[in-house]
């Protein structure tokens, strides 16, 4: 029997809302602390300041997760921003939320 993990996709914005990133992850806390504390110095959110957690939705098999991520990336802008707005529509941090829960 194959064990197959979950996944989440999820969109990091800047302070200002004016960047939003989408990544896909087996561990979103391990991967939004690494956005936070900016691990990789070079990637495109340490330098884009993106290190606010806005939008995550779990898959039970990392597979959905990455097909969602690239359905995702393949819309617009507004289409992201209307996916945030549905589940966040205060656009709060969520990350302490998800270490908290």
């Amino acid at each position: 029997m194959v064990f197959q993990r979950g996944g989440c996709v999820y969109i990091m914005t800047n302070k200002l809302h004016t960047v939003l990133y989408t990544g896909v992850t087996s561990d979103i806390t391990g991967r939004v602390w690494e956005h936070k504390n900016k691990v990789y110095p070079n990637s495109f959110t340490a330098k884009y300041k993106c290190d606010k957690l806005v939008y995550y939705y779990f898959y039970p098999r990392i597979e959905e997760a990455i097909a969602a991520e690239k359905a995702i990336k393949a819309n617009s802008r507004d289409y992201k921003k209307q996916l945030v707005n549905s589940l966040n529509p205060e656009w709060k941090d969520l990350y302490d939320d998800l270490i908290n829960n």
